[in-house]
């Protein structure tokens, strides 16, 4: 069975600083001093969002839980500016 890659989809410019995400996630989400979330190791992608891509195979024994912890962050976000997709077939997960 191949490998599933994700992809975190997060539009910061639409964020409104609850910092759920970072509750939940703080592996992952940072606030910075402007009141928003950053995602940590982020790329930006054309639209000015920034995404991540997770590969199962590529992720540390401890970090095996990342995809639950973003899937999480998606959740509780108030405003749902976090988005997870399939990378390899572009389905929306959440």
């Amino acid at each position: 069975m191949p490998e599933k890659t994700y992809k975190v989809v997060y539009e910061r410019k639409n964020c409104i600083g609850a910092a759920a995400c970072a509750a939940v996630a703080p592996e992952f989400w940072e606030m910075k001093e402007d009141g928003k979330a950053d995602l940590l190791g982020h790329q930006v992608d054309e639209h000015g969002n920034q995404f991540i891509i997770l590969k199962e195979g590529q992720l540390t024994k401890e970090m095996k839980k990342a995809i639950d912890l973003h899937k999480e962050a998606a959740e509780v976000c108030p405003v749902q500016v976090i988005h997870i997709y399939d990378a390899d077939t572009g389905e929306k997960l959440i």
